[in-house]
């Protein structure tokens, strides 16, 4: 598998993320996803208090990736929320990008998080998020769409906490923060996030067309742990107390399950277990 670099920018330097919330989200599952958020920088690894593996070990992954440029740093930006549903509750790809355009548009990486009562085109049928770049004012900046698909396709974009629409049909896992729907968009979040630093304008790094191109991440689909297979995401840690399965520890005590990113160096799908 050849991963290929097109010799665009890549993002470097300080960058926020910035959060759209669009429509009812509940201050724990808002939680959930800023807790992951911050566990991507807690600390060097080697210093963390968090229990290894971690989700900060997992994001260095992406530093292969920056040898020819210098690395970058996430910091949690903004907050906004949108619970009135101003768009409506089906939207557009040009309406998320709208709404992903309300933050700040400097070195930030902008996430509109749809809750899942919100129908985007495409969500389901051929995509569980996107990543992107919009300008406003002639100010480039690069953003983030992520659904919660609890009720209108777990089986897609929350595998494995859900059974499969496709293929064998063995039984869900638990979910490491009891939420299938978040725990699923913080596995996509997590791979639109590799994709967004490493080929943010559609120059970066990936594999195939640029129209339809495998990212570090989407390259190694369904693969969380050593030894998956299709409708197997692999050897995975167990939690003794609730049964949920993860692969990495976060913020708080959190736990998350995040997929494996392809590693240039050995041509596979490095897994943090």
């Amino acid at each position: 598998m050849l991963f290929q670099y097109h010799n665009g920018p890549l993002l470097s330097g300080k960058i926020s993320i910035n959060l759209i919330w669009y429509g009812k989200f509940t201050p724990s599952q808002k939680a959930i996803i800023t807790d992951f958020i911050t566990s991507l920088s807690s600390s060097s690894p080697s210093k963390s208090k968090t229990a290894q593996p971690s989700v900060a070990t997992w994001w260095k992954g992406t530093e292969i990736y920056y040898k020819k440029t210098s690395p970058l740093s996430l910091t949690m930006g903004g907050h906004i929320s949108d619970q009135s549903y101003s768009m409506g509750k089906s939207l557009t790809s040009r309406q998320i990008q709208q709404l992903a355009s309300r933050a700040g548009q400097t070195s930030s990486i902008n996430v509109v998080l749809t809750s899942a009562d919100v129908a985007v085109d495409g969500f389901c049928s051929s995509k569980c998020g996107t990543h992107g770049q919009g300008d406003r004012k002639n100010n480039k900046f690069t953003y983030i769409w992520v659904g919660n698909s609890e009720t209108q396709c777990p089986g897609q974009c929350a595998w494995p906490f859900h059974q499969p629409i496709h293929g064998p049909q063995s039984p869900p896992l638990v979910a490491p923060n009891n939420d299938m729907g978040l725990d699923g968009m913080v596995m996509n979040l997590g791979s639109l996030l590799a994709a967004t630093v490493t080929n943010p304008y559609g120059s970066g790094y990936y594999q195939g067309p640029k129209q339809a191109p495998l990212e570090v991440a989407s390259a190694c689909p369904g693969v969380y742990g050593k030894g998956a297979y299709p409708g197997y995401a692999g050897n995975l840690l167990v939690d003794s107390t609730t049964g949920a399965s993860y692969n990495a520890n976060g913020v708080n005590g959190r736990k998350y399950l995040l997929p494996a990113l392809f590693d240039p160096s050995t041509s596979s799908c490095s897994t943090l277990v």
